[in-house]
């Protein structure tokens, strides 16, 4: 009997590749036997996420800019010269931005953000969905956030990118409801990350200091998460287990935003 979680000889290509989450994620994809395109804009960062992958694993590093299109079209067309086709895509690349209210926000990092989050996870889309629909089959996952489900202090910006990421994501999901490509985004809470440590440092600087332990009691499964179980979730929605599964935003937040 197949096992549909298996991911032996498809094609994944994994933005932001050299994160936590992103290395995290090319690792488990990797394990489960697809082929990967690694790709981000830190080329050192990202020959060690890919050095760290198992010594079977087949993997293309390609840095690259997501916000450019030209750059984005290279990485697609190298993944499909390279091994001819892509089952499945992470788009994942991501900043925090800065951490402030909107009055004192500036419009400069407002513009980064958005290019970033929003316009990178479109321009990934926009080039990927053309070799998945050619072949009408092929899994798209984007990295939203709880915070693209609820409002956040001082990070209103960075929030109101993932809501757009959880739009575009439902939007793409619907365009694709007739074929066998599939669209959806995992929406992480508060993950052990760089990015995690660098909002609560900024938001340090300015207000009462906020310990760990606090941090982690306004979450139900009283820790934090790990880049691993966001990895699984990816896996998944990747996987032929998930065949079903569209247009949906997978919270992974250990119950945080429940109540």
């Amino acid at each position: 009997m197949t096992d549909r979680i298996r991911l032996d000889g498809k094609v994944a290509v994994v933005t932001g590749a050299a994160g936590v989450i992103g290395a995290a994620t090319i690792r488990l994809l990797a394990e489960r036997g697809a082929r990967i395109v690694a790709v981000d804009r830190r080329q050192d960062d990202l020959k060690t996420a890919v050095r760290d992958l198992p010594a079977s694993a087949q993997a293309l590093p390609i840095a690259a800019d997501v916000t450019s299109e030209d750059e984005v079209a290279d990485y697609v067309r190298a993944a499909v010269d390279r091994f001819g086709t892509i089952d499945v895509f992470y788009n994942n690349a991501g900043i925090e931005g800065e951490i402030k209210p909107i009055v004192n926000y500036p419009l400069e990092t407002f513009r980064k953000v958005i290019d970033v989050n929003v316009v990178g996870v479109f321009l990934g889309m926009k080039h990927v969905l053309p070799v998945m629909l050619k072949q009408d089959r092929g899994s798209i996952i984007n990295t939203a956030s709880i915070a693209g489900l609820i409002g956040s202090h001082e990070i209103a910006v960075y929030s109101a990118s993932k809501h757009a990421v959880i739009g575009l994501t439902k939007s793409a999901a619907l365009e694709c409801a007739a074929t066998s490509v599939r669209v959806n985004c995992v929406c992480p809470g508060l993950i052990d990350s760089r990015m995690l440590s660098a909002i609560n440092e900024a938001r340090n600087r300015s207000n009462e200091p906020l310990s760990i332990e606090k941090i982690v009691n306004r979450v139900p499964a009283r820790r934090l998460g790990q880049a691993s179980e966001v990895a699984s979730i990816v896996a998944f929605l990747a996987s032929d287990e998930a065949s079903y599964v569209s247009g949906a935003a997978y919270t992974v937040d250990g119950g945080r935003i429940a109540g």
